[in-house]
């Protein structure tokens, strides 16, 4: 009565498959493509992929399809894709490499950074397209594990120019991907629907019942020529036996469900087999088929619904899904311990730990270890969201209530770790429903602060963590020190809503951490020296805090709790007023998180050595640092809140721009819950912007605000240095007197040239006579030791003024020309019109230049040609930046365009020119 082919789906579907068409064609010409297919179940999505295969003439394939079953297996969906692709690992760099060997579980090693695997698919993907155009189709994306998903999102984000085509199908896109290019494939239009009904049912249709079905389908083909399916012709044709499902997929299934029940029982059996098994291994089928005593000719039988050739492969996602359903409990279980024995555990033990706990209806402690076991495996390839699952499962069958308890704890860790928070509480709360130790009582308590603190709920994670800290002091002296640190960056770092009385409190409870028995490491320092500076003053913190600092600079903090602590230091190193340290520190927290791909970390790494390289007054290469943090963000998902740029484009003096990011970023701030931390931080770079544009008054109320915070100590000391050059320039003096006071007690105990510089040049300007021209030329002396020098220019500019006050004109030409020239080198428009109005006050005319990005440049581009000038591979590259060597020549042929170049040499040439925008 019903007939259906591939012809019939596709009917009414020329506008969708013309589509596809333009993207095969696009890639054809060697550009990369990203399309999300979406529209519900039995829409013929799928059968549009199949004829976009069938059409991709020249064009290698690869095909994934995500399974429900195996949304908890790390990484399944992304073998699946990347098997036929794996004899060219040789080809990728060894990180890349070994990250995914890592994931796949075929070499040990440390879990893997989740998107130091996606660059690796990434490469391995550009690799395949450099001999032939390449399609990837992931079918049911909307059951992909959550590994896979997030590595392909990060090649979807970052395909460009290899010859690429990546096609996700699924039923509704989720945040994840949004701003791809979507097809949306609807229901068929009314004409065409009644055509494809017309087409497939051989009986006479009531015009009445016929339009119910189309209306009732919305023109859904499979559902168009399922639902018939089953019904006498009086029935069907007079409308009796029309389903009145609420659902259309469910509509769908029972008339999948209608076809199994019309199967012989050992084809049913069959059937429930295949569904139970994810991968579509016919020879795993077919062994547990065999020990179900299931005879080979079940096969044969099963209405379309099952192939069984190098595949196993349903007619429709929701066949599996109405086979699966329609099984009692008992019938399920034993089709997944069919499986399980049919597994081989050395070849796969993961899948036949899931198919034993699925199969295990009550506690059973051998299959609730094995599952343990497999969470280890997980957590070793970097599937924190399938060590979660495993664990999970395993505490709901472990007998022991103790044993319970402590696996559920573990869940609620992976859990946190793997970003599900709410999964992570329900789990700690299970925890604590058992019998814990001491121990484990402690780190329910440190596992709630840190999901608070995550959470951006700040307030609340300060006593989770101190309470955690004091009850680990007697258990785990490593682990407390730690926490107290822990809950010290929750309220110091950058005072999230944290009063003084709470700063105070965590730093005095840190104080009285038990000293650990070892000689001190890096982090034991680190947390001594803050809480004596938060508690006693900076003086008293100072001398342990360089200890610490310089321990961070000679330990090998490559691994581990260094690791952990690097920005920390970094950020106190500029505290310390310590040029140098801060600069090794930076340069190696960045260098850590590239040579380890941890993207969840490299945005603050690259934001943190930004800002050394806008004191350092390497304008360019801040700004490509940031352009990196900008898609290190938009792949993995995370923000930081923009203080880095805020603070580039205020020392740029940039007014419209700059006021607009003040706003935005105030609004961001108080968004996150940052509070006077992130505040004070707004009316720093504000005071600096005022300054460069020479209005001291709004400079004073900006610069008067942030000295006035007592938790972001190193931005009230920089507001303090604003403070005093506006009060002294706008003939309010004596409110700068206190302010130097307070900056000579942080200045003198760091005893710094850039701290003793910024003093002498601050107290320059609150002196007369030769006293101040001795404190200039100490500042410059100072200051022109160090790599801070935006200070040393704004040195040369304050006692050029002074100079030309004193009406000693060739002696201010000469300050005044130097701070002219280095601040238009850097990029700091206003400061630079500030000197240039002084110099042209001397008699002298300024030559009015700007540092223009003259080649017009991108950012990435920029970063681009800077390594390629400096000697580095496109591989190489393509590792530093996150991108496939196929972007980096796409961008290196445009740049070479733009300068007019055309070879490595000429560009290095090019690059050496003053004031180029590769510098």
């Amino acid at each position: 009565m019903v007939s259906e082919g591939p012809a019939e789906v596709l009917h009414g579907r020329r506008v969708e498959r013309e589509a596809l068409e333009r993207l095969l064609e696009a890639v054809r010409r060697g550009q990369s493509r990203v399309l999300v297919v979406s529209g519900e179940p039995g829409v013929g999505k799928t059968a549009l992929l199949e004829s976009a295969i069938g059409s991709a003439s020249g064009f290698r394939v690869a095909r994934a399809v995500g399974v429900e079953s195996e949304m908890e297996l790390a990484f399944a969906a992304l073998q699946q894709l990347c098997a036929p692709l794996l004899d060219r690992l040789d080809r990728l760099p060894a990180p890349q490499r070994d990250a995914l060997q890592v994931a796949f579980g075929s070499r040990a090693g440390d879990a893997p950074d989740r998107f130091l695997v996606g660059l690796a698919v990434l490469s391995l993907l550009a690799e395949v397209a450099e001999e032939q155009p390449f399609l990837c189709v992931i079918d049911d994306a909307q059951w992909l594990d959550r590994a896979s998903a997030q590595a392909l999102v990060f090649v979807a984000r970052r395909l460009l120019a290899e010859s690429v085509a990546l096609v996700l199908v699924t039923r509704e896109p989720g945040d994840e991907l949004q701003g791809f290019q979507e097809l949306a494939v609807k229901g068929l239009p009314d004409g065409d629907a009644r055509a494809l009904l017309s087409s497939a049912v051989r009986v006479p249709l009531d015009a009445g019942v016929r339009d119910r079905l189309v209306a009732e389908t919305r023109g859904n083909p499979l559902a168009l020529l399922e639902l018939p399916r089953g019904l006498t012709p009086a029935e069907l044709a007079g409308g009796f036996g029309l389903l009145d499902a609420p659902g259309l997929s469910g509509r769908i299934e029972d008339s999948f469900r209608r076809r199994l029940a019309g199967l012989p029982a050992d084809t049913q059996r069959l059937l429930l087999v295949a569904a139970a098994e994810p991968v579509g291994d016919p020879v795993l089928v077919w062994r547990a088929a065999d020990r179900l005593g299931i005879a080979v000719t079940a096969a044969s039988e099963t209405d379309g619904l099952l192939a069984i050739d190098a595949r196993v492969t349903f007619r429709h996602p929701l066949v599996r899904s109405a086979v699966y359903r329609a099984a009692s409990p008992d019938q399920r279980r034993a089709a997944h311990r069919a499986l399980a024995d049919a597994t081989d555990p050395e070849v796969d033990p993961d899948r036949r730990a899931w198919h034993l706990a699925q199969a295990t209806p009550r506690f059973d402690e051998d299959v609730a270890s094995e599952l343990e076991r497999s969470a280890g495996r997980a957590q070793a390839r970097g599937g924190l969201a399938a060590a979660a699952a495993f664990l999970e499962r395993a505490a709901v069958l472990t007998p022991e209530p103790s044993h319970r308890a402590a696996r559920a704890l573990a869940a609620a860790q992976a859990k946190h770790q793997a970003g599900a928070f709410d999964s992570a509480l329900r789990l700690v709360n299970i925890a604590e429903s058992g019998p814990l130790n001491e121990l484990q009582r402690a780190r329910v308590d440190l596992l709630r602060g840190q999901i608070a603190f995550s959470l951006g709920r700040g307030g609340d994670a300060q006593p989770l963590l101190l309470k955690a800290a004091k009850r680990l002091e007697p258990l785990d002296q490593r682990l407390a020190r730690d926490t107290y640190l822990e809950a010290l960056t929750a309220v110091f770092f950058p005072g999230i809503l944290a009063s003084d009385e709470s700063v105070l409190e965590t730093a005095r409870a840190a104080r009285s951490a038990p000293r650990s028995s070892q000689p001190p490491q890096a982090s034991d320092l680190l947390l001594d020296g803050l809480g004596l500076l938060i508690t006693e003053g900076y003086a008293a913190g100072t001398p342990t805090l360089r200890m610490a600092v310089n321990a961070f600079r000679d330990e090998d903090v490559s691994r581990g709790d260094g690791r952990r602590w690097l920005s920390l230091a970094s950020r106190v190193a500029a505290l310390l007023w310590d040029d140098e340290t801060w600069d090794v520190l930076s340069a190696r927290f960045v260098q850590l998180a590239r040579d380890a791909g941890a993207l969840s970390g490299f945005p603050l790494a690259l934001a943190t050595r930004s800002a050394m390289h806008l004191f350092a007054g390497e304008f360019a290469l801040a700004s490509s640092l940031l352009e990196e943090v900008a898609a290190v963000n938009e792949v993995t998902g995370a923000s930081l809140a923009p203080y880095v740029g805020l603070a580039h484009v205020a020392f740029h003096g940039r007014e419209a721009e700059a006021a607009q990011l003040i706003e935005a970023t105030t609004r961001e701030v108080v968004r996150r819950g940052e509070g006077q931390g992130g505040l004070t931080f707004i009316h720093w770079v504000t005071a600096v912007l005022d300054n460069g544009l020479g209005r001291y008054e709004e400079a004073l109320a900006a610069a008067q605000q942030a000295a006035e915070d007592t938790h972001a100590s190193w931005w009230r000391h920089w507001g303090s240095v604003e403070l005093i050059e506006a009060a002294a320039r706008s003939g309010k003096a004596e409110l700068a007197v206190d302010a130097l006071a307070q900056l000579s007690k942080t200045t003198g105990a760091s005893g710094t040239d850039w701290a003793l510089g910024v003093e002498a040049r601050s107290r320059a300007l609150l002196t007369e006579g030769d006293a101040a021209e001795s404190l200039y030329r100490e500042a410059i002396q100072r200051l022109e030791r160090t790599r801070v020098r935006v200070e040393l220019a704004r040195a040369h500019l304050v006692y050029g003024e002074w100079l030309r006050r004193k009406r000693r004109r060739l002696d201010a030409r000469e300050q005044l020309r130097t701070a002219h020239e280095r601040f238009t080198e850097f990029g700091m428009e206003a400061f630079a019109a500030r000197a240039r109005v002084e110099l042209e006050a001397t008699g002298e005319h300024a030559r009015k230049r700007s540092v223009e990005t003259r080649d017009d440049l991108t950012p990435q581009e920029a970063q681009i040609a800077r390594l390629a000038a400096g000697g580095a591979t496109n591989q190489e590259i393509a590792a530093q930046l996150f991108i496939s060597p196929s972007t980096v020549d796409y961008h290196l042929r445009k740049t070479f365009r733009k300068l007019g170049i055309k070879s490595r040499h000429q560009l290095k040439q090019h690059s050496l020119q003053p004031g180029a925008h590769t510098d």
